[in-house]
C-alpha cells in the first residue's frame, strides 16, 4: 500500500487560512485528489501547518474548516509584533559565523525565553479555540516543535504523552512573539524555526504533497530553504508554494489577524489553479 504524506508548512495566521483555502480549492476542481490528500496516511504539521493538520483530524469537513476562516470574528489576538522584530531575532542568533546550526537554534531559544510576551495561558486559550477537537485523531499526525535548550527538533504524535493543544501551541510558539510552551521540564518553541517544512519527519512515506505559504524564492536563515528541501526529498514530492496573488493577500505581516480572510480566499483560488497538477502527481504514486 502506498503511504502518502500531506506536509503543511509554517506561515502564521495567513498560512493557516491559505492552506485551508488551497485544500478547499483542490476539492472544488479535483474531488478525488482532495479525498486522497485529506485522507493521507501521514499528516505532518509545522507551526501554522500544525493547526491545519490538527483541524483536518478533528472530523470537520474541509468546507466547514474554510468557513471558519471566513468568519467575521475569531479568537486570534494581535501580538503587536512586526516581521522586522522576528527578523531581528534571527539576525541576533545568526551573527556568529562559527556557530553550528544547533547552536544557532539554542541562541534563538534563549531569546525566546527572555522576550516578554503574553502569558502561556493566554496563548494556550487561542490555540484551544483554533482546534475543533482537543483530542489526538486516530491517524498518524505528527506535530513539530524545537526544544529551546538543546535546539532539538521533536515530532509529537498521539503516543508522545503530550496533549494535542500543547503540541500545537509549542509548534506555533514563534520566538520573540509568543511564549515558549512548557511540557514537563522542557520548553518548546516554533517547529518552523529551523525549517518551515521539516521534510525529514515524513521520511517513511512513499510520496508527499507539501503546502508552503511562502514564495519559492523566500530566503531561509538555515540551509537552502524549503524549495531545496522539497526537491531533494527522499521520495517523490510535489510542493505548492504561495503564488503572487496569495503573497499579496498575506500583506506585510502574516501574523496579523486581519490577513485571515483574504488569505483564505487567495488560497482557494490558487487551489483551483493547481488542482489538476496535484491530481496528476497523486495518480503517479499509485
Amino acid at each position: 500500500m502506498t503511504k502518502r504524506a500531506l506536509v503543511l508548512a509554517g506561515g502564521g495566521i495567513a498560512g493557516i487560512a491559505w492552506e485551508t483555502g488551497v485544500l478547499c480549492g483542490i476539492a472544488d476542481e479535483a474531488p478525488e485528489a482532495a479525498r486522497a490528500l485529506l485522507g493521507a496516511e501521514i499528516l505532518v504539521g509545522t507551526s501554522a501547518g500544525s493547526t491545519v493538520a490538527a483541524q483536518l483530524g478533528s472530523g470537520l469537513g474541509i468546507e466547514q474548516l474554510y468557513e471558519r476562516q471566513l468568519a467575521a470574528t475569531s479568537g486570534e489576538i494581535d501580538p503587536g509584533v512586526s516581521i522586522d522584530t522576528i527578523t531581528g531575532v534571527f539576525l541576533a542568533a545568526l551573527s556568529d559565523p562559527a556557530a553550528t546550526p544547533r547552536q544557532k537554534l539554542q541562541r534563538i531559544g534563549e531569546i525566546a525565553l527572555s522576550t516578554p510576551t503574553v502569558a502561556e495561558g493566554v496563548r494556550r486559550a487561542v490555540i484551544e479555540q483554533r482546534l475543533p477537537s482537543h483530542d489526538w485523531p486516530d491517524r498518524d499526525l505528527r506535530v513539530t516543535a524545537i526544544d529551546t535548550a538543546t535546539g532539538e527538533l521533536v515530532a509529537f504524535d498521539r503516543s508522545s504523552g503530550v496533549g494535542l493543544v500543547d503540541a500545537v501551541a509549542a509548534s506555533c510558539a514563534v520566538p520573540g512573539v509568543w511564549p515558549p510552551v512548557t511540557i514537563g521540564d522542557r520548553r518548546f518553541m516554533d517547529g518552523g524555526v529551523g525549517s518551515t517544512v521539516n521534510m525529514s519527519v515524513a521520511s517513511d512515506c512513499d510520496g508527499a504533497v507539501v503546502l508552503v505559504p511562502s514564495g519559492r524564492n523566500s530566503p531561509s536563515p538555515f540551509g537552502s530553504g524549503a524549495v531545496a528541501e522539497v526537491d531533494g526529498f527522499s521520495a517523490p514530492a510535489f510542493g505548492v508554494f504561495a503564488d503572487d496573488e496569495a503573497l499579496a493577500a498575506f500583506g506585510p505581516n502574516p501574523l496579523d489577524p486581519a490577513c485571515r480572510i483574504p488569505s483564505a480566499r487567495a488560497g482557494r483560488a490558487q487551489g483551483r489553479r493547481v488542482a489538476a497538477d496535484v491530481a496528476a502527481f497523486l495518480s503517479g504514486l499509485q
